[in-house]
């Protein structure tokens, strides 16, 4: 697995090997600011020059929830399992898994503008807006934890794929300084109580234990 510190997409599969009992797979760091990812060793792999890109013999998987897909068919048999049978359920599971994809694109939007443009340089109206379409998304995510009460994941009981792909999300909107706390009780319990599963602490971006993140959701709401 070719992967990078602190990357949403990349923490996925991580934690589905972790999730599935494939501990101590190879895996390759790469810098982003020393633009590693577009190296002739990744881009012969993907095109696209993106990580997290992964290869299991001769097979190559690009795409994060790809990636979480083929390990979970794959390694059925072992570990977690992160797909129930049940189709509904298993319908459940994977639109809550893609869903998770309108919590980054909506972070994203405002932090990556915040980090790309000089702060004298900023649209106020622009960042107005953007703060606005991450504050009405956040509730949806507290209301589907409330169907099923304290203590449980994001689509039921189990640890499911949703709860692979959430967890990475939630986890950089607070590095960013959001406070769920404050606004999103159950979302803010279920992040301090998943965050300590084994797959997600082996998995915790290795920059990310003794450095802060900016603050560039402290003021979403």
């Amino acid at each position: 697995l070719y992967w990078g510190s602190g990357s949403v997409p990349c923490w996925r599969p991580m934690i589905c090997l972790e999730e599935k009992g494939l501990s101590g797979y190879n895996s390759k760091l790469v810098s982003f600011e020393k633009k590693e990812h577009k190296s002739d060793e990744i881009m012969t792999l993907n095109p696209r020059g993106q990580v997290p890109t992964f290869k299991h013999g001769d097979v190559v998987v690009n795409e994060s929830m790809a990636i979480c897909l083929y390990l979970e068919n794959t390694f059925k048999n072992q570990g977690t399992k992160l797909l129930p049978d049940d189709p509904a359920q298993l319908g459940l599971v994977l639109q809550r898994m893609i869903e998770t994809q309108n919590i980054m694109e909506k972070n994203n939007a405002l932090v990556y503008y915040k980090y790309l443009t000089k702060r004298e340089e900023w649209d106020e109206g622009f960042i107005a807006e953007k703060k606005k379409a991450l504050a009405e998304e956040l509730p949806l995510w507290e209301k589907y934890l409330a169907q099923y009460g304290e203590g449980s994941n994001i689509a039921g009981q189990d640890f499911t794929m949703a709860d692979v792909c959430l967890v990475p999300a939630l986890a950089f909107l607070v590095r960013m300084q959001l406070p769920l706390k404050e606004r999103f009780p159950l979302l803010a319990s279920y992040y301090e109580r998943v965050k300590e599963r084994p797959s997600v602490k082996a998995a915790w971006p290795p920059h990310w234990k003794d450095t802060t993140g900016p603050d560039h959701l402290k003021d979403v709401f």
